[in-house]
């Protein structure tokens, strides 16, 4: 039986498959290997358009190798194809992937291969690199008639096999052909290495380096230019045109005094050890300045490699070629490798010099350790240090900057010049992030070669440039710190300087920091001293003003502000005044000493309103603004463009009583405190909150005293006049004789018992209570008291419509029993154990305290009730409390039930009956021995406790 006709053709293909690869593999010759692929291409799959085309990396370019025509014309497939952007060629190169095109007779991107496809009616197009480790070496177009480009999972897999075999070929191919083609630089290298061993002077030396370049990479012309860092140009020192040029040649063809500035990019590239390609269409500096650059040395092509030894740049090794050339990478090597010669043999020229000068830049930085260390003179030991430096490193200025943090800007603390410059007068701005970062990161000190162009520093660029700086070095003081004290020298010319003097002056940079630091110590300790006279000073004027008047208190105040100033060396500073109850603030001027700073002092500014003073009143301490924070309103009543923040605080004594002003300081925008400057400040604006307070509260007592002297004085008179009429009226009734009726006669006698008892009574107030409150020792039932109180009071409960009752006293008695006055009175009772109990004390005073609550708890309750409850607490005690269902205002609940300090200073509901009187009430009760106490009730009755002292105890 016959096998089936499809495993007859997989085997076929599978046969061609292998047959193809192994030819790929063996075969040596290009055009063989590609004539087996587009056979195989045409004997395996139906397409009618094949071309392969092999990629040129440095040009850029597709160069066609063949492929199938319908019309068998192949001078099409052999063209050279130059990609540009944009194109669906390149895109296949650059992405390495394949690429389908449904119709490519309308497809715009691949012009040339769209007519041909209208001329042999190609529609499915497929596009597929050929490709080895990343690296595109060509690629195969196959155009079929049919529309769609799709291919079938199993002649997609022979396919790429295929092009993968080839792609393989062609990298080997490459890399062998690339061998046959490179130059061996290790011989002439090797050659030059031991021509140099036996040449003992530079020049010679450089000589047989640039012939030796010049023969192996065969330019027009091979130059050594070397750099001159005192001028920062260069000039051309060997080429082999011109066996030996001076530095002062004139020739124009050694291109000799080209400056940093003209070669720019060139120059920093060389800096850091590039070395720099310039050839056809290719460039490793940016367009623009490569034809620049070619100008200037009259060349097509140029290959440059840097001569640096220990980071510094002696010059560059340079090959030059009038027609644009592509340089191998052959040819870059053996010219760096050639520079790389010169910089080891180069230093070798002046090394006696090299060595005197590691000897005098030792001793240097010797010399200035033991000035710093033996001078007393500080500014002495910095001259000496600043003269050696400036000669040592041929500069022309010696800058100490020291940052301050309070104008957060740098100050010049020493400066060293020529006599005939001037010294700078400008501070420095504080440094940007990124130029901090770099002075913390450096071990050397940074190099500014041209401050034109150089964007570090930018914001000192200003100042020195207007000052003739064009070059400078810059370093910290003390290393791995946040930047505040930097040294910096500087040149009126654009120049560089080396590694060594760098380094040399980040030494001696920091031992000037022991200098700085010694300063800051000095400065410290004369601001705590500058704070200590101040405090001093302020407690000294304090002190004197306890008598002052209304006037003097208005200057000690401006004394004060100046005083507080001073530690901030601010130069606006004024107080926002009021007393406890005032709506608007009094704005007392302290300090103005710049006519751009100012406040209006006559501004109208509310407490309630204004934002600055309740913002001050809302921090315990000292609160920073800007002046952009605060609201249009408040910036209403400043008068000064140049004021950029402000400082304000609340004069607060004590969470518990009231602030009564508050103290401004302003100042520039830049300005920053210190710590130790505002904690000083606070404490003296404490100080001052507390003299005041002392003062108003003095001056209270004061005015009170003498209104209580008048008060006492008036009644004590009234009352001599009341006792001098009535013993007159009782001496008259005297002398008139006992009348004859009866009943008359007992009239006459209780009214002259009863004006006698007045008078002895009143005597006894003159006499023991003229300055002063005397506590007599008495005894009464509680039953007696409560009704002699209520009797008083009978007329009130009348008029308010009240219905009293009293608990605790035993049973009550009925209501006929009760006295006529007393209809309103409820379960007072007349007998009893309880109702036996008496009170010890000042009756008199504590049937008045009685009284007073009573009167107020009458005041408070209108048709209501009011009850008194009696309990015996233990022997020594009898609590009696008064309820009522009236309403009491929270804030005179709060005054007469807390425990905390009363300001005297503030507004309160205890300066004015009912408070006033109910707080004389507990005072009172306090100095008789017994308590008196107000609280609510769940269900909001009031509460009047009072204790009182039972005279068992007291006996």
């Amino acid at each position: 039986m016959g096998q089936p006709q499809k495993p007859i053709a997989a085997e076929q293909q599978i046969v061609s498959l292998g047959r193809v690869l192994q030819s790929l593999r063996e075969e040596d010759n290009l055009e063989v290997l590609i004539e087996s692929t587009i056979s195989y291409l045409q004997e395996q799959f139906d397409y009618k358009l094949v071309w392969i085309a092999l990629y040129d990396r440095l040009n850029h370019i597709l160069f066609g190798k063949g492929g199938i025509t319908p019309d068998n014309d192949t001078s099409l497939l052999k063209k050279r194809v130059v990609l540009n952007p944009g194109d669906l060629l390149e895109q296949v190169v650059i992405e390495q992937r394949p690429l389908g095109v449904a119709d490519l007779r309308v497809e715009i991107r691949v012009a040339e291969w769209s007519k041909v496809a209208d001329k042999f009616h190609i529609q499915g197009t497929i596009f597929l690199p050929i490709r080895y480790k990343d690296r595109c070496l060509g690629l195969i177009l196959l155009g079929s008639e049919r529309w769609g480009y799709l291919l079938s999972g199993e002649a997609k897999a022979r396919l790429m096999m295929v092009l993968g075999e080839l792609g393989a070929v062609l990298y080997q191919h490459e890399i062998d052909l690339q061998q046959k083609q490179t130059k061996r630089s290790d011989e002439p290298l090797l050659g030059l290495l031991e021509n140099l061993r036996t040449l003992s002077n530079l020049d010679q030396k450089l000589e047989a380096v640039v012939q030796t370049t010049h023969q192996f990479v065969s330019p027009n012309r091979t130059n050594i230019y070397w750099f001159e860092r005192e001028g920062r140009y260069f000039w051309c020192r060997m080429s082999n045109q011109l066996v030996k040029i001076n530095r002062d040649s004139t020739s124009q063809q050694a291109a000799a005094g080209m400056t940093v500035q003209e070669l720019s990019d060139f120059y920093y590239a060389l800096v850091v050890n590039q070395i720099v390609s310039i050839g056809d269409a290719r460039s490793s500096l940016k367009s623009h300045f490569t034809a620049k650059l070619l100008q200037r040395l009259g060349v097509r092509s140029l290959l440059a490699a840097p001569i640096i030894w220990q980071k510094n740049l002696l010059g560059f090794l340079a090959v030059e070629s009038n027609e644009p050339r592509i340089w191998t990478e052959t040819d870059k090597n053996f010219v760096q490798s050639a520079a790389g010669l010169i910089s080891l043999v180069a230093p070798t020229e002046g090394m006696e010099s090299s060595i005197k000068q590691i000897q005098e830049d030792t001793q240097l930085t010797s010399q200035v350790a033991q000035s710093i260390y033996s001078e007393h003179d500080l500014h002495k030991t910095l001259h000496i240090c600043a003269t050696r430096v400036l000669i040592r490193l041929a500069a022309t200025r010696f800058l100490l900057l020291q940052y301050d943090p309070e104008q957060n800007n740098y100050q010049s603390i020493y400066q060293n010049q020529p006599h005939n410059r001037r010294p700078l007068t400008f501070s420095f701005d504080a440094l940007k992030e990124l130029d901090g970062q770099l002075l913390q990161r450096s071990t050397q000190a940074v190099e500014i070669e041209n401050l034109d162009e150089d964007l570090r520093f930018f914001n000192w660029r200003p100042s020195l440039l207007e000052n003739g700086v064009r070059s400078l070095l810059i370093c910290q003081c003390a290393q791995g710190n946040t930047p505040e004290a930097l040294l910096i020298i500087t040149h009126e010319t654009h120049r560089s300087w080396t590694t060594w003097e760098k380094e040399l002056l980040w030494v001696v940079s920091q031992q000037v920091g022991v200098i700085v630091r010694q300063w800051q110590l000095n400065t410290r300790t004369q601001q705590q001293e500058k704070i200590s006279q101040t405090f001093e000073q302020c407690l000294r004027m304090l002190a004197q003003a306890q008598n002052s008047n209304a006037a003097g208190e208005k200057y000690l105040e401006r004394t004060a502000l100046e005083q507080i100033a001073s530690v901030l060396g601010c130069p606006l500073a004024v107080l926002l005044s009021w007393s406890p109850g005032q709506r608007w603030a009094e704005v007392i001027p302290g300090v103005i000493t710049n006519t751009q700073f100012g406040i209006f002092s006559d501004a109208s500014i509310s407490i309630k309103a204004e934002a600055l003073i309740q913002w001050a009143l809302a921090q315990e301490s000292h609160l920073t603004l800007k002046m952009d924070d605060l609201p249009p309103e408040t910036r209403k009543w400043f008068n000064g463009p140049d004021i950029g923040q402000i400082l304000v605080m609340a004069l607060r004594t004590t969470d518990d009583y009231e602030p009564t002003g508050v103290v401004l300081l302003a100042d520039h925008h830049e300005r920053h405190w210190s710590e130790q400057s505002l904690t000083a400040t606070a404490t003296l604006i404490s100080q001052l909150a507390w003299w005041r307070r002392q003062k108003q509260i003095t001056q209270l007592l004061e005015s009170t005293t003498e209104e209580l002297r008048q008060l006492n004085w008036y009644k004590n008179h009234r009352l001599e006049e009341i006792q001098r009429t009535v013993a007159l009226s009782l001496t008259q009734i005297n002398d008139l004789g006992i009348p004859t009726n009866e009943l008359a006669q007992m009239r006459y006698q209780l009214l002259l018992r009863q004006l006698d008892q007045t008078t002895t009574s009143m005597s006894g107030l003159l006499k023991l209570e003229q300055w002063q409150l005397h506590i007599s020792w008495e005894t009464m039932s509680i039953a007696s008291l409560l009704k002699r109180s209520l009797e008083r009071v009978e007329n009130l409960l009348k008029q308010q419509k009240l219905w009293i009752g009293v608990h605790g006293l035993g049973q009550p008695i009925e209501d006929g029993e009760l006295p006529k006055n007393s209809s309103l009175v409820r379960g007072v009772i007349t007998s009893n154990s309880q109702s036996s109990m008496a009170i010890a004390g000042d009756i008199v005073k504590i049937e008045l305290v009685l009284h007073e609550l009573l009167v107020a708890a009458c005041y408070r309750s209108h048709g209501s009730r009011i009850d008194i409850w009696c309990r015996r607490l233990d022997e020594r005690s009898l609590e009696l409390s008064i309820t009522d269902n009236g309403k009491i205002e929270p804030q005179l609940m709060t005054a007469l039930s807390s425990n905390t300090p009363k300001d005297v200073l503030a507004p309160s509901h205890l300066d004015q009956p009912p408070g006033l009187h109910l707080l004389i009430c507990q005072n009172l009760m306090q100095q008789l021995g017994g308590e008196l106490h107000f609280y609510q009730l769940p269900d909001h009755r009031v509460v009047s406790r009072l204790l009182l002292p039972l005279a068992g105890n007291n006996s």
